[in-house]
């Protein structure tokens, strides 16, 4: 009688538990592949808007005086920040005032504009390949 309960269980119930459980190996898989592919989906289309992005700036960027303006925006943080850093820390000539927490909200944006692109792009192309 116990062979035979041992021969039962040992049969349909293990294989039931481990095919069951293959299932659930394949499914858990299946979710991380479909992650995987939106994630390099996500990557493109951030590529794709970089490169349009990019495309319409170099079209705006024919003429000097829509050129300028980009660096004309930029210039007082520029001027801010050498002060900032050269004359108030380097030299200790002087203390500059504290930017409101709205414009150094603009401070970070155009300093992660100018130099946190090129980084953002490269690492899409790791990911591209």
């Amino acid at each position: 009688m116990w062979a035979l309960i041992l021969n039962f269980l040992g049969g349909p119930v293990i294989s039931g538990l481990i095919s069951a459980y293959k299932a659930r190996l394949s499914s858990i898989d299946t979710q991380d592949q479909l992650a995987l592919d939106l994630l390099q989906k996500e990557v493109a289309a951030d590529i794709a808007a970089r490169a349009e992005a990019t495309r319409l700036l170099i079209a705006e960027q024919g003429r000097w005086y829509t050129a300028i303006i980009r660096p004309l925006f930029a210039l007082p943080f520029i001027v801010f920040g050498f002060k900032v850093v050269v004359w108030d820390k380097v030299f200790g000539w002087g203390v500059t005032d504290a930017l409101d927490p709205r414009m150094w909200g603009v401070f970070q944006t155009i300093v992660v504009s100018y130099f946190g692109a090129t980084a953002v792009e490269r690492v899409a192309r790791i990911f591209r390949r």
